[in-house]
């Protein structure tokens, strides 16, 4: 298996909030996750150290990675039981090649909070001229992947797709003027853009496509499933729960820009101005019909999935899919 990038991150033992009973039965669960310090991704560290999910008898064990092909990565080979935010291209491919990939849950539904830039001093105004460039995603198979692909395609520019990792690594690969379009989610450089180094030229959102569809998803494998589905059920219990407190407890937005080490007013605009509660519930999918043509025109797929094959694929654990 490819490398992962990140080190382990482990916080085992943490204490149940007041007046809350911990489950006597207890289940290590070890996660992949892409792109530490999204909102998207933050719920798994918060919920931990606010004790939800001891509450419900499970412990994290959270192993940060570039993206949404590593991610997958891990979750097939076995190193971890869950993955977060995998790209719905990638994985309807990696099913349809055989891979025993299982979603259980939706990661977020729109493409809100990814977005592509330039330096300040950059010829390049718009995505219009992106035209012989170079512009960024995470790795193949994910969901900057087939972002990057559809503004692409929605621009009609020959810009070239290049895989930079992480958007740590990515912004030096920009600055550096390897890259010319570099890609990012918030917080990663809201401050940047705020003090004038970069510009913003696209949004995930500028994909028409993609603006109401489910474009990553929580994974597993299906022998993982069979052998923890009693856990990984409690683990979607105790997310949906830790969703529920990220959006209406003031203490979580300022656990949140502790974690990530910004202003709380910075933390607050993150989750009002790019993640909508409605498109990070976890029972949530949409656009699938489209997801699956885009997914045949980016050659990721060559037919649709039939309905039996999606029933294999999606298997939800936080309620009925809506």
């Amino acid at each position: 298996m490819k490398a992962l990038t990140t080190v382990l991150v482990l916080v085992a033992a943490v204490l149940a909030p007041a007046g809350a009973e911990a489950q006597d039965k207890v289940d290590t669960l070890k996660l992949a996750i892409g792109q530490r310090g999204n909102w998207e991704n933050a719920p798994a560290e918060l919920g931990q150290e606010a004790g939800i999910f001891r509450k419900h008898g499970i412990v994290l064990e959270s192993l940060y990675t570039s993206g949404g092909g590593e991610t997958m990565q891990a979750v097939l080979s076995g190193s971890v039981d869950v993955g977060m935010g995998v790209g719905t291209g990638g994985i309807l491919s990696a099913f349809f090649k055989g891979a025993p990939v299982r979603a259980i849950g939706n990661s977020t539904t729109g493409a809100r909070d990814l977005y592509w830039y330039v330096p300040a001093g950059s010829e390049i105004q718009s995505m219009k001229d992106a035209g012989g460039r170079t512009i960024a995603f995470s790795t193949n198979g994910s969901s900057t992947n087939t972002t990057a692909l559809g503004l692409i395609e929605t621009f009609k520019v020959d810009a070239k797709p290049v895989a930079t990792g992480n958007p740590s690594s990515t912004f030096t690969q920009v600055m550096s003027g390897q890259v010319d379009i570099g890609w990012a989610s918030p917080p990663f450089g809201v401050e940047a853009v705020q003090q004038g180094k970069i510009r913003i030229i696209a949004r995930g959102d500028d994909v028409p496509a993609l603006r109401d569809q489910t474009v990553r998803l929580m994974i597993t494998s299906a022998p993982t499933l069979d052998a923890k589905a009693d856990a990984i059920k409690r683990f979607a219990e105790a997310y949906s729960e830790t969703l529920d407190w990220m959006y209406s407890d003031p203490a979580a937005v300022a656990a949140y820009a502790k974690w990530v080490d910004v202003p709380i007013s910075v933390a607050e605009d993150v989750r009002e101005e790019f993640y909508p509660k409605e498109n990070l519930r976890l029972d949530r999918l949409s656009g699938l019909d489209a997801a699956m043509q885009s997914a045949i025109d980016m050659k990721f797929l060559s037919a649709s999935l039939s309905q039996e094959q999606l029933d294999e694929l999606f298997q939800y654990q936080a309620g009925p899919v809506k």
